[in-house]
């Protein structure tokens, strides 16, 4: 990836170029491959190469992707690469107008019910993984009296747990460790809510 920072994004626009189904199926892949072409992510999304092309160029012009440079021999294939380690939105950014705010909760929904669709996915396929897998994998839910301040500084500790991990986990398969690696998605949510 080109540099190890989150891109925060703060503009309606590139809220609307993440709000499209198959860009985010085409952002993860491209996120857990590292580089590819749009031959070879449509390949995975199983969609016309032209059309991811077009999406492809769509997240580019919004800073989400970029070129990777110094790949490939053929001129004529275009190799991308997230242009960050990863992707947030902030409530704060988008809450000044109600079309802003529909969006931004537009957009958040369709995330969470991809996440939940990929964990559905682990979770039909689950008797295809090995019982070390299975006996790994987790889903759990906690509910506690927090402050805004305490489930705020929860966030930040839990972010940089699992930037940790990700960071430790590509440095492993970067120096060549790559026996018994899989792709791993974690999914964290902290919100109030009232019975």
């Amino acid at each position: 990836m080109a540099t190890e920072k989150t891109h925060q994004v703060k503009d309606l626009d590139t809220l609307k170029a993440l709000g499209h189904p198959l860009r985010i199926k085409l952002y993860r892949a491209l996120y857990v491959a590292g580089t590819a072409t749009a031959s070879q992510l449509a390949d995975q999304v199983d969609e016309a190469v032209s059309l991811v092309s077009y999406h492809l160029r769509k997240l580019a012009t919004h800073g989400i992707i970029e070129e990777a440079e110094g790949h490939g021999g053929d001129a004529r294939e275009r190799w991308w690469q997230p242009a960050s380690s990863g992707l947030n939105t902030e409530d704060a950014d988008f809450r000044d107008a109600p079309e802003s705010a529909a969006l931004h909760t537009t957009v958040s929904r369709m995330y969470a019910q991809d996440r939940t669709a990929m964990y559905e996915n682990y979770l039909d396929a689950k008797a295809a993984w090995s019982n070390d897998w299975r006996d790994a994998a987790f889903s759990s839910s906690t509910m506690m009296p927090l402050t805004s301040e305490e489930l705020g500084l929860m966030r930040e500790e839990m972010l940089a747990l699992v930037q940790g991990w990700r960071l430790r986990a590509e440095a492993a398969r970067d120096a060549g460790d790559t026996e018994g690696r899989e792709n791993v998605a974690v999914f964290m949510y902290g919100f109030p809510f009232r019975i």
